[in-house]
């Protein structure tokens, strides 16, 4: 079986990413890892601390994927319940082990700490698994080999995990499925200043929906990533397929793309500026420096000022603009003084009301953002206020990424 056909599947356990109080970071790094290893990985599942549950999910992964990970569930409390899940899954029992818990008693003094009797559910593994010894904590995993495929078990606690994921998994991974050096690799193209189902249908179908290299899109406010990634046996041989599509891509719709992989669109926008011996103002109203706070880099020759205001009334009244008017246009208006005002031919304005603390799509009366540059103008309004977390991320990005994309503008018109 080559890499191309082996399919891997990750099942994170804990009912505290269910409940939105854990992120699951654990789960990205073993997609990165089984990623750089050439396996497919077309599913991650979350599920609660639930015996039943857990079962279920290992069961439905084991008549799907080759290779399945658990992650958590393993420590020596009652609601760690991978230990019996697995077991369950795979039709067999548990088999205590007293080398285990000679070992776990071991690290406990090692911590010059008290072993609790619970500890000793840890030294239970499911029977005839093939124990894996956690030398940096207390919970030991487990392969169990079930049907054709592979049940791996680790600790939730994500040093121990990164720790046997890189020198106890991928060894016997590469042992037991003779995986040698395929790769996959990836490479992101950002894009600034066309929509994704535009973007989309100017790259086309042949690219988006070739098997290797595979290209596909994710969309942010003012800005989507093109990612590019390829499976091959050598670092070469997926470089050249990347460099063949993104040649593609970059003659298809090279003029918005911006930068690559981790590029900002702040350092993008400086570089423009820059470029074009630009002046910039920057006007934030009735939210947190959303776009200063991101431009503190800027020199500033370019950065010439950042004006404040604690609301869309106080903008409107200090540049004798109509209060009355819907936020788009304050917004328009406040950007084109603030220019005048500067001597600069670029401002980017947010107005927001600060108050608004919901978020309300079906309205436009939450923030506005404007990008002047120029004589030139783009703006849009949400129905998000100046209170929320999501006014705060996307306002920044959408305006940065217009101003960059009218930038460029000017240069392609010459």
């Amino acid at each position: 079986m080559t890499t191309n056909e082996l399919n891997a599947e990750v099942i994170a356990i804990g009912t505290e990413i269910l409940l939105g109080d854990l992120t699951d970071t654990n789960s990205v790094f073993i997609a990165r890892t089984l990623r750089d290893l050439g396996i497919n990985l077309f599913f991650m599942t979350s599920v609660g601390d639930n015996e039943k549950r857990i079962a279920d999910s290992i069961r439905i992964a084991l008549g799907r994927a080759q290779i399945v990970i658990t992650c958590g569930g393993l420590g020596p409390t009652i609601d760690d319940m991978t230990r019996q899940a697995v077991a369950d899954a795979t039709n067999r029992g548990l088999t205590f082990h007293q080398d285990l818990l000679d070992q776990i008693a071991e690290r406990f003094k090692g911590f010059r700490s008290q072993m609790t009797e619970n500890n000793k559910r840890q030294a239970y593994v499911p029977d005839n698994a093939i124990i894996i010894e956690n030398p940096v904590g207390t919970a030991p995993s487990f392969v169990v080999e079930h049907a054709g495929g592979i049940v791996i078990s680790l600790p939730g606690v994500p040093r121990e995990m990164k720790f046997l994921m890189n020198e106890k998994v991928v060894p016997y991974l590469r042992q037991n499925f003779g995986i040698t050096s395929q790769i996959i690799k990836e490479k992101i193209l950002k894009v600034a200043g066309i929509g994704e189902s535009a973007l989309d249908d100017a790259i086309g179908t042949q690219l988006l929906e070739a098997s290797n290299p595979t290209v596909g899109l994710a969309a942010h406010s003012g800005q989507v990533d093109v990612r590019i990634a390829a499976k091959a046996d050598t670092t070469a041989q997926a470089d050249l397929l990347i460099a063949e599509a993104e040649a593609e891509i970059r003659r298809r719709v090279g003029q918005y793309v911006f930068g690559i992989d981790n590029d900002t669109v702040e350092q993008a926008l400086i570089d423009a500026l820059r470029a074009q011996n630009a002046g910039l103002v920057i006007g934030e109203i009735g939210i947190d420096p959303v776009i200063s706070g991101r431009l503190k880099n800027a020199p500033p020759e370019i950065l010439k000022a950042v004006v404040a205001y604690p609301t869309p009334e106080a903008v409107a009244q200090a540049l004798g603009i109509d209060s009355s008017m819907p936020l788009r246009q304050i917004a328009e208006r406040a950007a084109e003084q603030l220019c005048q005002q500067n001597g600069v031919g670029v401002a980017l304005v947010v107005v927001s009301h600060p108050d608004a603390l919901e978020d309300h799509a079906d309205s436009n009366d939450g923030s506005a953002v404007a990008a002047y540059v120029v004589g030139n103008m783009r703006s849009r309004a949400y129905g998000f206020g100046g209170g929320t977390d999501t006014a705060k991320e996307w306002t920044g990005t959408w305006v940065m990424s217009m101003a960059w994309r009218m930038l460029r503008e000017r240069v392609e018109a010459q």
